[in-house]
């Protein structure tokens, strides 16, 4: 059969068709939106001018283009915004880890493989099977991989709503998920946005280490220990050191507390199972991994990105926090020579908070 573009009737057909395929291909949900975001475009300026953004100069640099997706991919007329459940079956209790500052806590979502990897695979699979329906179809897919303001999209195509933390929240799977885009020239129906259900509930806000939720909305992420473990490159200022605990590599903290993942669904997907029971490992066995061990465990993972160094700065911060031990002082020794001088200043400091036997 000869493809061809659906006359206007048949634009709800192809739509419904998006929306099964998706579910086929693992997502949960999937919206379709309109490129009008000209209410999200003056509260990101507003947040880029406050230099909210700190360090993360690609959240400048492509300037409107993030706001208004014809200008990043010319022809755009409407967005399909999915979600994906990432938290595993097994992984043991987020605040159960926190409390056990010897424990390594890392975020949830990169206990398993690289989620771009895996939603980049599925997004193109979709799109091709929409360009099998309309020869004419033209369109990109994203996750988290450009200037794409996928809260506001997936808030405005009917996916959730933007939480206080900023994070897209539902009644019915909570927070526990990747976003997804397509990008396409194809006129399709819209769906009207969700109401939002944070109602006074200000738990994340309370909850949050560093008090990076500095207004409902509004995050400074120079405050956000994601940002700092993750994005930052250089030294963490040492008045946020104590607060990071024993978190290493993100933070999970406002999800943990929110009331809406009493709902959360549980991931399906194999590839986001936990790797080397990272879900539950001691600071000090993360810490003695070599370059060479930590670029063969993490081959395939989002934490390969942030590169040994930077692992090794954030592991040093963390056994700086731990409970005083012989273990925790001769792991931060053996690292205290070591070629980096990012990583043995903060060897330094962490020992600093270790008193002596």
């Amino acid at each position: 059969m000869q493809n061809r573009i659906p006359q206007s009737g048949q634009y709800d057909q192809l739509a419904g068709n998006i929306r099964i395929w998706a579910h086929e291909l693992g997502f949960q949900a999937a919206g379709i939106t309109d490129v009008d975001l000209s209410s999200a475009e003056a509260g990101l300026e507003a947040w880029l001018t406050r230099g909210f953004h700190g360090e993360m100069d690609y959240m400048a640099k492509h300037g409107v283009k993030r706001s208004r997706p014809a200008d990043l991919v010319p022809g755009t007329v409407r967005v399909i915004s999915l979600r994906m459940n990432y938290w595993p079956d097994e992984a043991r209790e987020g605040f159960e880890v926190l409390g056990q500052g010897e424990r390594a806590y890392i975020s949830r979502y990169a206990l398993g493989r690289d989620y771009h990897k895996v939603l980049r695979k599925r997004l193109a699979l979709l799109a091709d099977k929409i360009r099998g329906e309309v020869a004419e179809f033209d369109g990109r897919v994203f996750t988290d991989s450009a200037p794409v303001m996928e809260v506001a999209l997936a808030d405005k195509s009917g996916l959730g709503w933007r939480g206080k933390h900023t994070l897209l929240l539902t009644r019915d799977q909570g927070s526990w998920f990747f976003l997804g885009e397509i990008y396409l020239n194809l006129p399709l129906p819209v769906d009207a946005p969700v109401a939002a259900h944070c109602g006074s509930c200000d738990a994340c806000m309370r909850i949050c280490p560093t008090q990076a939720i500095i207004a409902p909305y509004r995050l400074d992420a120079r405050r956000c220990i994601s940002y700092l473990t993750i994005e930052l490159k250089g030294p963490i200022p040492t008045e946020f050191r104590p607060l990071l605990g024993n978190r290493i590599y993100g933070c999970d903290d406002c999800q943990l507390a929110c009331p809406w993942n009493r709902f959360a669904k549980m991931t399906v997907e194999a590839d986001f199972a936990i790797r080397h029971h990272l879900d539950d490992v001691g600071l000090a066995e993360l810490f003695a991994w070599d370059e060479a061990q930590f670029t063969e465990r993490f081959a395939g993972s989002a934490i390969y990105r942030i590169g040994h160094e930077q692992w090794l700065r954030n592991i040093a911060v963390a056994l700086g926090n731990a409970p005083a031990s012989e273990q925790v002082r001769a792991a931060l020794q053996s690292r205290m020579n070591h070629p980096s001088e990012l990583v043995r200043e903060h060897v330094q400091w962490a020992l600093a908070q270790q008193p002596e036997s």
